[in-house]
């Protein structure tokens, strides 16, 4: 397996963290692992000529390959459940009765395959019933990969994926397309919008959201990188809009304004 040497870790960590804000300065062991196979394969018998040719890759899709392979977690539908159980007896309930605008702004942050963003919605369509057709319901789901958006955007799964969803939901609004995998049926697909998105560039909105989901993503971000991500998020929620990270994240040692709900749950 290749190794890298110290002025290529050093510019390679540099590069991805003033870019994407991602911090790897402690997993030089995690970049030899992912990649240490992968750039042989593609011609290269060293780190730095690989990345100068994703640097210069004009297409772009090199550095989102080297992202990918940095950074991609494994995710499945209703993943970390309790979540979704707060999103569906909490969240919805505030937005309908007390905010009453039928006008649902959720913005799921770092969608990666989509399963995520899917799960809400499917959530949202169970709560609204036969209310559905006059909410403007539609989620925003974003990601800084085009390739994790293709396959969210495709809405094809292997079957696996479904362990935790209860069986009449994967009936409802899911279809059988072959014994190894499901699709997503066309009105959950409605319900989402994607968008290719760099949570270090500046955010543009219409309007505030009333819950952002941000989870499992904030775990590769620096103290500093954190901050500011945390308190654009806090800018763009409405008042009492919720902020939702994985359980294996937590806000301790950042500077912010939220107010602690519940372990990975915070209100603005």
């Amino acid at each position: 397996m290749l190794k890298i040497k110290d002025n290529e870790f050093r510019d390679l960590v540099a590069f991805i963290h003033d870019n994407y804000g991602v911090d790897l300065h402690k997993k030089r062991a995690l970049i030899e692992g992912r990649l240490g196979n992968y750039i042989p394969s593609l011609g290269y018998d060293n780190f730095g000529d690989y990345f100068k040719f994703a640097k210069n890759d004009k297409s772009g899709e090199e550095l989102v390959t080297l992202l990918n392979r940095l950074t991609t977690n494994y995710t499945y539908f209703m993943r970390e459940r309790e979540h979704f159980d707060f999103y569906a007896n909490s969240i919805l309930p505030w937005i309908d009765k007390d905010l009453r605008t039928k006008d649902l702004r959720v913005w799921c942050a770092g969608c990666s395959t989509g399963q995520e963003p899917y799960t809400l919605a499917l959530l949202t369509l169970e709560y609204l019933g036969a209310a559905a057709s006059s909410w403007d319901h539609t989620i925003l789901a974003s990601d800084i990969s085009d390739r994790a958006l293709a396959v969210a955007k495709k809405g094809l799964y292997p079957k696996s994926d479904f362990k935790e969803m209860p069986a009449e939901w994967v009936k409802k609004y899911f279809a059988s397309f072959d014994e190894n995998q499901y699709s997503v049926n066309e009105k959950l697909k409605r319900s989402l919008a994607f968008r290719r998105f760099n949570l270090l560039d500046n955010f543009s909105f219409k309007k505030q959201f009333q819950t952002i989901f941000c989870r499992n993503v904030m775990i590769y971000f620096d103290i500093p990188t954190k901050n500011t991500l945390i308190n654009k998020y806090y800018d763009w929620l409405v008042p009492g809009g919720y902020l939702l990270i994985g359980h294996s994240e937590s806000l301790s040692g950042c500077t912010h304004r939220f107010r602690y709900v519940m372990p990975s749950v915070y209100q603005k």
